[in-house]
């Protein structure tokens, strides 16, 4: 494993070789069992009790600025619910799913969803994959005595948060992401940065990271932009940034960037003049197939997530067999069973039992890789540790992974990334 090096310090990597994929119901009954008080995570949640059967709600993206990202994650859960189920379900019994919409922040969608799913006894909800979307409901989810598990939140807020002990994500917050980014810049020779960033919670987060690791590390950012994602022109923006004349330009946003794009190369500012960055956001090989080729040819951009098999991504392709994205189908699976694996470890289903087993499972005990081999050790009363796909997750006190990998991917001539990341950065989240 490479570990990633303090910030302003060379970070060491390693070629990548194999697959990298891929950067936001209990109720009533009594026979829930209560987790030991020193298990159990600082709640002022409501002690809702299970009703012996595990029910999942996804709030992942249908529709708005992320909704390339829905069919990855959907089909992570769906896998993983697929062999829970195949292996016998959850304390005995198969789990239950509902799937509701996001959407993203210029709409209630979410609110509205959330509303469902709590009526429909969800005990853990699986979402949201926008940071700001999370932050917008994580009081109603956590307050209802839920488990909000994201699988792609990274902005660095979620880590203190007050959640009552039930929040958890798969996605390692900004901090690491933008370090890696940071250095990548610096590395590849650009002593003069700009960084346009989208002006909420998760662009703001992830353009400091950015900056702070430029700076530290001997370089300049000559210009920062946050922007409003919905504006229906950037070009001040870029006029902005083209006055500056910097080295490299950092884009951090979502499906807007297709416009931020368009509007660099009209005021003279391609890629081939100015290297390109991009992160797990805008990240995507559907946002600019219709841009001439070789617009996007040698853009870099980073997004969080360990090598993969070509096994697991064929298996997401039997469940959605039109994936064109794999962006946080490896974090979305790795939610799913971690939360199924709580909830066997706690011999519960109730939101506050799962959660606090959600770090035993993590770590610590005997290595598994999967849901079966996992329960199995479970049920001969052994300790386990579950390292998913994603990585080895190891939760900390926040709920964040305590160690996460960053790819670094390189779009080629027909403005698409492969499945192969360049490399990959392994590093804990504290530095």
């Amino acid at each position: 494993m490479i570990r990633i090096a303090p910030v302003g310090r060379a970070l060491a990597v390693v070629a990548a070789t194999s697959l990298a994929l891929t950067a936001c119901s209990g109720g009533g009954g009594d026979t829930a069992t209560q987790a030991s008080q020193s298990a159990a995570p600082a709640s002022s949640a409501p002690a809702a009790k299970g009703d012996g059967t595990l029910t999942l709600g996804t709030l992942l993206p249908q529709t708005g600025s992320l909704a390339y990202l829905g069919p990855p994650e959907f089909a992570g859960v769906d896998l993983a619910l697929k062999e829970i189920n195949e292996a016998g379900g959850v304390l005995g019994k198969p789990v239950t799913k509902y799937d509701t919409d996001s959407g993203d922040t210029t709409t209630n969608i979410a609110s509205q969803s959330v509303d469902k799913l709590l009526a429909q006894k969800a005990d853990a909800i699986i979402g949201a994959a926008s940071s700001s979307v999370s932050e917008s409901v994580i009081d109603k989810i956590t307050g209802a005595g839920v488990v909000h598990f994201s699988p792609a939140n990274t902005s660095d807020k979620f880590t203190t948060i007050a959640d009552k002990g039930l929040y958890f994500r798969t996605a390692p917050p900004d901090q690491l992401q933008g370090r890696v980014l940071g250095d990548l810049v610096i590395a590849d020779g650009n002593d003069t940065v700009a960084i346009m960033a989208m002006q909420d919670s998760y662009g703001t987060g992830l353009g400091d990271q950015v900056q702070k690791t430029v700076t530290d590390a001997g370089g300049q950012v000559v210009v920062r932009v946050d922007y409003d994602p919905k504006a229906a022109d950037f070009s001040a923006d870029i006029a902005k940034i083209k006055a500056a004349n910097p080295k490299g330009i950092v884009l951090i946003g979502f499906e807007e960037t297709a416009k931020v794009i368009g509007e660099l190369v009209k005021q003279g500012m391609p890629a081939s003049k100015h290297k390109w960055y991009m992160v797990d956001g805008n990240m995507s090989n559907d946002n600019f197939k219709g841009m001439p080729k070789g617009t996007l040819d040698g853009v870099k951009g980073t997004y969080p997530g360990a090598a993969a098999s070509d096994e697991f991504r064929e298996k997401l392709l039997e469940v959605n067999k039109d994936l064109a994205d794999f962006t946080y189908a490896p974090e979305s699976y790795d939610a799913t069973n971690l939360i199924a694996l709580a909830a066997e470890a706690a011999k519960s289903d109730a939101g506050v039992d799962i959660a606090a087993k959600l770090g035993e499972v993590s770590k610590g005990g005997e290595k598994c890789t999967n849901f079966k081999e996992c329960v199995d050790l479970l049920k001969a009363g052994k300790d386990i540790d579950y390292d998913g796909v994603s990585g080895p997750v190891e939760f900390n006190d926040a709920g964040d992974p305590a160690v996460a990998t960053i790819g670094i991917y390189q779009y080629g001539p027909d403005n698409t990334y492969p499945v192969k990341a360049l490399e990959y950065r392994t590093g804990n989240i504290g530095g």
